[in-house]
């Protein structure tokens, strides 16, 4: 059974709904006692051809999303129950100790078991179908005691298992070659979830203002008034003086701001200034960062193989000199960037920010 609609604003926003029998429950799971089963958290579960989801599991969505090979995500996050998020401004929202985000990874399949790219597919889990889908790996961020940690669960059957190694598939593609899908062993989630440098701590990246400033996925209203509502986040302000990045297919925004948002949550959580990128000078999170630092006219800290030759990151009206578009557009291991979540270039990204550069004025001399 999938949970329905109803069901879903049920839960939201009144906290006290009957379910069926075999909905889950959530158990919270201490760093000592790590179970090998997804089922064994009660966050999800297969249901015949849908997911269903847990009382008080919510879904959630971002403005621009982190491409990974067009992978599409269902994401919740759990607190426990009255239990409150703290809003900040700028920062990550403050999660309770139980705190769990889940987000599960799928494509379409077609008739043949081959994965649709890129096709539509409805991220609602009211609407996801095991038929229809091939559902890969479930992420788990926990909040404990000491910090958060990073968790990959891969889908075998009716349930996904434990794979702290991480694990990497080669999948069919309708019409392309092979994907060859990594998901990321514990350590390798650091490499994004660290988001500052010097602490070397895992965070969660979607889970701020100006992500999740948005209409809600499964719920009417902004997301965060529903939040606010079932009296989920503490803090919360006027919704006028709350941040919010652009979607890209938001055609009423500026290029500018889209550009911005896109490259926030694809490169801002390294490239910050306590970030793992922060002594490449190069800052890419929606902060103010005066042009130079964000890659207009900036040479590279060290030239050679990433660079492509090319003498700036960012050489305004000139996208294909700029080693940023250069660094996007490829897959090659070796200098690509992002350096870890895909094996493909993301075209609509790339030609995002190649509109955006095409559309500055200036000269770097």
């Amino acid at each position: 059974m999938v949970v329905t609609r109803a069901l879903w604003l049920c839960s939201l926003l009144l906290g006290s709904c009957s379910f069926a029998p075999d909905t889950p429950t959530v158990r919270f799971h201490t760093a000592d006692e790590y179970p090998s089963q997804l089922s064994a958290w009660g966050l999800l579960s297969r249901s015949g051809s849908g997911i269903t989801l847990a009382p008080g599991s919510r879904v959630y969505a971002l403005n621009t999303a982190l491409f990974s090979d067009y992978a599409h995500k269902l994401r919740t996050v759990y607190v426990p129950e009255g239990q409150q998020v703290h809003y900040s401004r700028f920062e990550q929202f403050e999660m309770p100790v139980g705190s769990i985000i889940s987000k599960t990874f799928f494509y379409a399949t077609n008739a043949s078991g081959e994965l649709e790219i890129n096709h539509p597919l409805s991220e609602d889990p009211a609407e996801i179908d095991w038929d229809t889908a091939t559902i890969l790996e479930t992420r788990l961020l926990v909040r404990q005691e000491d910090g958060w940690d990073a968790l990959p669960y891969v889908w075998d059957g009716n349930d996904a298992y434990l794979k702290i190694t991480g694990d990497l598939m080669e999948l069919k593609v309708a019409n392309e070659s092979p994907l060859p899908y990594l998901v990321p062993s514990r350590n390798q989630c650091a490499s994004c979830h660290a988001t500052n440098h010097t602490t070397g701590a895992n965070q969660p990246i979607g889970i701020k203002a100006r992500h999740l400033n948005r209409p809600d996925p499964v719920a009417d209203g902004n997301q965060l008034v529903v939040w606010g509502e079932a009296g989920l986040i503490s803090g919360l302000p006027e919704h006028d003086e709350i941040p919010a990045n652009a979607s890209m297919e938001n055609a009423e925004t500026s290029l500018d701001h889209k550009a911005r948002s896109y490259l926030d949550v694809n490169c801002g959580h390294c490239h910050n200034p306590a970030g793992a990128a922060d002594t490449s000078g190069l800052m890419l999170d929606y902060q103010d960062h005066d042009p130079g630092a964000m890659g207009v006219c900036k040479p590279p800290i060290a030239a050679g193989r990433g660079s492509g030759g090319f003498l700036y990151s960012i050489v305004p009206g000139d996208a294909e000199r700029s080693i940023l578009t250069y660094r996007m557009n490829t897959s090659d291991p070796a200098t690509m960037m992002p350096e870890l979540g895909r094996s493909r270039v993301h075209t609509e990204g790339f030609e995002l920010i190649s509109a955006w550069i095409n559309d500055m004025e200036g000269e770097c001399l």
